[in-house]
């Protein structure tokens, strides 16, 4: 992976705004690298240490959640709940994605 291709996700991934999520393969295509979803989940996967980006807004393109059952799984569970985020039978509706 590049820095181009990392800072790029990182400041879409900064982007996202409370309340709203976005899915691996938005976040890659909003970066310009389209078809590169995985590489954004491995990104979101390998954070600094004390990263503030909000890495549980980015969730599968199925609105599932993709940790879900680990313990990073509930923690994404919890700050969604906390932002207000809806997940419904372990799916975040398309109306929360963000639309920028």
């Amino acid at each position: 992976m590049n820095q181009e291709f990392r800072d790029a996700v990182y400041q879409i991934v900064g982007a996202i705004p409370a309340g709203t999520v976005a899915s691996y393969g938005q976040v890659a295509a909003l970066a310009g690298w389209p078809r590169h979803a995985r590489f954004v989940g491995r990104l979101m996967g390998n954070l600094p240490a004390g990263s503030t980006l909000p890495w549980h807004r980015v969730i599968r393109g199925d609105g599932g959640l993709p940790l879900a059952g680990t313990p990073s799984g509930e923690a994404q569970l919890r700050r969604l709940a906390e932002e207000g985020v809806a997940v419904v039978g372990g799916r975040v509706p398309k109306r929360c994605f963000w639309v920028p």
